[in-house]
């Protein structure tokens, strides 16, 4: 037999990642049939190195009639939540919430970014439930499963009418994002801080504005999130910073970095979360970090498991947020010392309770209209 030589290996061209976190588009879990990207010849000559035009993002309009979701997760420190938008912009690779778009028949891959699911009647529903005669005021958690800030609220300023009804009815809440579009609504923030009606954290996962943009490729800068830091603080808001989440061997060396630029930013309190990599999310972040971490991905993944009994996740209530074993431990260590070295352990003087006294329901709408 001749020799010959081996055929070139089959290479598809690749997914968009411009702007976008995600290198992946599986389909849902709940599919009836999976697919798989193969080549069938047709790709032979072409190419690969052209890259795809970037994905623009779509808008889905949610046509829920309820907008308060109640939670009973033990770990969690809310019992009440509102999500103006399912799936998110900011295309973190890491995001929890990414599996969740499954439910909605979209991929947990690019469909969670450049899909996104919005309630356009969000500010009325809240309204009306909060204007039942059976409704006790609690404090209401915004934002939690995604940003309420992300760029298409600067379009769509769903988040902004929450904040409206909110206001009007002395309704307190707390919110997380990482977004400098926060700063729009520092009117109506810096009024309901004045009467213990609001908390706001900022999440930072990183001071590196590399591995940011590489990880959370279209949320605000880390710089940026600690000028934000500083506006909302010099505004009389009371601002914390969450670490969230803790990736061993990418950024858990940061810690004690990041917790004292947020202090020194104006911030009164601290958490962290580590990484959890439930369903869908774990080939993401498999695949993201051959892309962009291949040097660190065996070790990266070594240590998680170690924190996740053997396993890439563990959904335990106990160990979930934090991890479990030794690294978890030394990580709870540091956080707790650093915590008391820059004193953001007295939380009790520095983070006031939400004031449930206040609320009053919002007025009815009559068609007598008003008479005074």
């Amino acid at each position: 037999m001749d020799d010959f030589d081996p055929p070139p290996p089959i290479v598809l061209p690749p997914l968009s990642r411009k702007g976008r976190g995600a290198g992946l588009n599986m389909d849902s879990r709940f599919a009836a049939r999976q697919r798989e990207r193969i080549d069938d010849g047709w790709d032979m000559g072409m190419d690969v190195a052209e890259p795809p035009p970037p994905l623009k993002t779509e808008l889905v309009v949610d046509a829920s009639k309820s907008i308060i979701t109640g939670n009973d997760s033990p770990d969690l420190p809310f019992a009440r939540s509102i999500n103006p938008y399912r799936g998110c912009e900011h295309g973190c690779i890491y995001c929890y919430a990414r599996p969740s778009h499954a439910y909605l028949g979209f991929s947990p891959g690019l469909d969670f970014e450049t899909k996104i699911v919005y309630k356009p009647a969000a500010a009325a529903l809240l309204r009306e439930e909060l204007t039942k005669s059976a409704y006790q005021c609690a404090p209401i958690a915004l934002g939690m499963n995604t940003d309420a800030w992300q760029p298409v609220e600067r379009q769509l300023g769903v988040t902004r009418g929450i904040l409206e009804t909110l206001a009007e009815c002395q309704h307190p809440f707390g919110t997380v994002t990482k977004s400098a579009l926060i700063l729009r609504d520092i009117d109506i923030l810096a009024a309901m801080a004045r009467e213990n009606l609001c908390h706001v954290a900022i999440t930072l996962t990183t001071l590196d504005p590399e591995l940011a943009r590489r990880s959370e490729p279209r949320a605000a800068s880390p710089a940026r999130r600690l000028e934000v830091m500083r506006q909302l603080a010099a505004a009389g808001v009371p601002v914390g910073v969450a670490i969230a989440p803790i990736i061993p061997a990418l950024n858990d060396h940061e810690l004690e970095a990041i917790m004292a630029a947020a202090q020194e930013a104006g911030a009164r309190k601290a958490f962290y979360t580590v990484l959890r990599l439930p369903h869908e999310l774990s080939p993401l972040f498999r695949d993201w970090l051959a892309t962009h971490a291949p040097g660190r991905a065996r070790h990266v993944m070594s240590v998680l498991r170690q924190m996740r009994g053997g396993a890439d996740y563990d959904s335990d209530f106990a160990t979930r947020m934090g991890g479990a074993g030794e690294f978890a431990n030394l990580l709870q260590q540091r956080f707790r010392l650093a915590s008391k070295r820059l004193g953001l352990d007295n939380q009790d003087a520095a983070w006031p309770q939400l004031d449930c006294s206040r609320f009053v329901k919002p007025r009815r709408a009559s068609a007598q209209g008003e008479l005074f």
